[in-house]
């Protein structure tokens, strides 16, 4: 009896076939979705999907052996290490692999992966215009395109660039599409892998092979990730599980143009724009581990917490980071629920962040929630606060519900202060740079104090031994009628007990937002924090005047 079922047991082993067997594809992939109805405000969401290999495919775009712009080529010559990497693990797995370096196909005509391509029988069920670029899809046409790439996006000083296309044309190569095949760093297995730049070919593949998920990695994301026929809008459109490796491409985008923002900033912007608008994206992290970063991305994550009712911080805050930080930083907004209170969705991301900013007021959160930002503060980071975060998770004297929890220490612990109230809101309030503090960086990115506080004055004295009072207010009573009158504290630092710098101002209200010189004092306040060089208020000038 054992013999026969032995027998039996290898007899199956032979007759299914051994990629049922290929271990799914475990992948978290983010979109993003207003905060409700109707709002410009978006959520950073993310959900578990688990992939059949067999009916996976990376696609690769575009990662030419050269290119008219230098610095693409050199971030394309660190990027192409990773993508082999990447598709070397899920082709492995079982994922199919094709190649799709455009316009490049001369190169490939004795290559078993491109007979194979050719190989493959027209699909029956070709989607409308597949064969074709597309520019826009109907979820795009209410969206405003984040970046300004007219120019073509290149990012080179003029000299080098000037003599990198002598060098091309010294090479025989047209300066403007040098491109002759793709990179040699990215391995195409003769096997398996398919090579085809044709939107008609690569979808009758994907079909053939009976391919529901797609993964796109290449570049340029603004503009051939998204538009070539096998691009994200029209796998997309065609009813595709399509996803992009958000940390596995690289944007055409020059910083000297509108939203003058840091060169790798700039792809974060079209990632943000693909899950609002077109996909949702992945990290390579899912597959390899950890993520990868360009060397010369040294921007830290800050992540804004805006929670708040009262400011219009949910508003003034994204602008001014978009402005400001941009240049320097890699920036989240994890917003409060338009439908909990004791919500802010997307705050498990703080696990990513190098420094936080708070703009939160009275709110309680789930226990697993505030120990997540309890953490982050023990960890040392820096923490920066405006106006209301001084109270941010606390509710006077009343009780949070079951299964919430508040903090009414942190301003004391995290930021040395003190607030106990406010003054009227009738009241105006005059500022003064503090004795000794003239010399300190943020002040000098001040210039002269010109600053008109927008709100009433906050109560914050007498703070915490090693705080460092920035700037001080006085409510103005021409009445006397204020008995309690006396000079607050608006500005200050403060070295927490776990060694983390924090910087925290009073000021916040939306007419503070309207004064450039507020905001270079936030502007510096972050950049102290985080031991970078602010920028000058003639720098915040100039950034408006350009934005």
């Amino acid at each position: 009896m054992r013999t026969a079922y032995f027998i039996l047991l290898t007899c199956l082993m032979f007759v299914i076939p051994t990629t049922s067997f290929a271990q799914a594809i475990d992948l978290t992939l983010r979109y993003q979705e207003p905060t409700s109805e109707g709002s410009a405000r978006y959520h950073r969401l993310k959900r578990k999907e688990a992939w059949e290999p067999t009916r996976t495919a990376v696609i690769v775009c575009d990662m030419w052996d050269a290119h008219h712009c230098v610095n693409a080529v050199r971030r394309v010559n660190e990027l192409a290490p990773r993508i082999d990497r990447f598709i070397r693990q899920l082709r492995e797995q079982g994922v199919t692999i094709i190649h799709a370096p455009s316009s490049c196909m001369d190169a490939y005509q004795e290559h078993p992966a491109r007979t194979r391509s050719q190989a493959v029988a027209i699909s029956s069920s070709l989607p409308t215009d597949i064969a074709d670029w597309c520019y826009k899809i109907p979820s795009e046409e209410e969206a405003v395109y984040p970046l300004d790439q007219s120019a073509g996006g290149e990012d080179d000083e003029l000299e080098e660039h000037q003599l990198w296309a002598a060098s091309l044309e010294a090479a025989g190569r047209n300066p403007r599409s040098p491109w002759l095949k793709q990179c040699d760093a990215i391995a195409i297995d003769t096997k398996s892998d398919f090579i085809s730049d044709s939107g008609t070919e690569i979808w009758s593949i994907l079909e053939s092979q009976q391919i529901d998920n797609v993964i796109l990695v290449g570049v340029h994301t603004n503009m051939c990730v998204l538009g070539r026929p096998f691009g994200l809008r029209r796998l997309a459109m065609a009813g595709k599980n399509v996803v992009l490796a958000r940390d596995l491409t690289d944007t055409m985008y020059d910083p000297n143009a509108w939203p003058y923002a840091n060169h790798f900033t700039g792809t974060d912007l079209i990632v943000q724009h693909i899950e609002r608008y077109v996909c949702p994206t992945i990290s390579s992290a899912d597959v390899l581990g950890d993520e990868f970063r360009y060397s010369k991305d040294l921007r830290p994550t800050l992540m804004l917490l805006i929670a708040e009712d009262e400011y219009k911080t949910e508003q003034t805050l994204p602008v001014f980071a978009a402005k400001h930080l941009s240049q320097h930083f890699r920036i989240h907004v994890a917003y409060g629920s338009d439908e909990d209170l004791n919500r802010i969705v997307g705050l498990d991301d703080i696990a990513e962040a190098d420094a936080l900013l708070v703009s939160v007021r009275r709110r309680t959160l789930p226990e697993a929630d505030l120990q997540l930002v309890r953490d982050f503060v023990r960890s040392g980071k820096p923490v920066v606060g405006i106006r209301t975060a001084s109270h941010a998770f606390s509710l006077r004297e009343r009780v949070p519900q079951a299964g919430l929890a508040a903090w009414p220490e942190f301003d004391a612990e995290v930021f040395g202060g003190n607030y106990t109230n406010h003054y009227g809101n009738e009241l105006k309030s005059e500022l003064a740079v503090a004795a000794g503090a003239t010399d300190h960086p943020i002040m000098q990115a001040l210039g002269e104090l010109q600053l008109q506080p927008g709100g009433s004055l906050y109560k914050t004295a007498p703070l915490a031994a090693g705080a460092k009072t920035l700037l001080s207010g006085t409510v103005q009573d021409p009445e006397e009628a204020v008995k309690d009158r006396v000079e607050q504290p608006v500005a200050w630092t403060f070295v927490r007990r776990d060694g983390g710098r924090s910087f925290y101002t009073s000021l916040g209200h939306v007419d503070d937002f309207a004064q450039p010189q507020f905001e270079a004092l936030l502007s510096a306040g972050i950049h102290w924090a985080c031991g970078l060089t602010p920028h000058s208020l003639e720098q915040i000038k100039h950034q408006n005047s350009r934005y």
